[in-house]
């Protein structure tokens, strides 16, 4: 009588050839709107970098408003005026290049990750439904403030003391700050996370 056995081999991947293997990007978004909610009022500009060392891929858009409603003290925080705004490029046109930046970024599943994204996430995710018909993230976002306080255990916390590019309201220069902010907490404090 012949012995069968069962042989199971375990792999052990590095967290980069894990990230191949699950085809997994995290995409670091930053968004500036004229106000608070999407659809009565507009986004107004748009930046996202890819979580890799290097954070040398980057994309921008400026987006003309789409509606008449606007609050000059939200403008105000990315420095802009409604007459600038209104130069600015076709909704249509940026979400399609956005998403063509998120299609041509290596990996399968790419995830969504910002500062706040509860406000960045429902501007991102609108524009996207609206004038696409479509979101390439899925209907999922992570919150960058949200992890770092659960790593060092408190809930009064906040992670941009680890930012090193200045929070400028530039939404790249914010994107990549907070970018920095993630690698940050993966190469000094133990975050295990597979970047592509």
């Amino acid at each position: 009588m012949g012995i069968r056995a069962r042989v199971r081999i375990r792999v052990l991947l590095s967290p980069r050839a894990a990230a191949h293997a699950l085809g997994m990007t995290y995409i670091m978004v930053d968004i500036e709107a004229d106000g608070p909610i999407p659809g009565d009022y507009s986004m107004v500009s748009l930046g996202a970098v890819v979580v890799e060392p290097s954070l040398s891929r980057t994309f921008y858009g400026r987006f003309a408003p789409i509606s008449e409603k606007w609050i000059p003290e939200a403008l105000a925080v990315s420095n802009l005026s409604r007459e600038e705004t209104l130069a600015f490029d076709d909704p249509t046109s940026v979400m399609r290049a956005f998403d063509s930046f998120v299609a041509e970024t290596p990996g399968k599943r790419k995830i969504f990750i910002s500062d706040n994204n509860g406000f960045d996430w429902q501007f991102v995710n609108w524009y996207f439904h609206h004038f696409l018909g479509k979101n390439p993230f899925g209907s999922s976002s992570q919150n960058l403030g949200s992890l770092y306080k659960g790593m060092v255990k408190d809930t009064f916390a906040t992670f941009k003391h680890l930012r090193k590019t200045a929070h400028t309201h530039h939404p790249v220069d914010d994107a990549k700050g907070n970018a920095e902010a993630l690698l940050h907490m993966k190469a000094e404090m133990g975050l295990k996370l597979a970047l592509t």
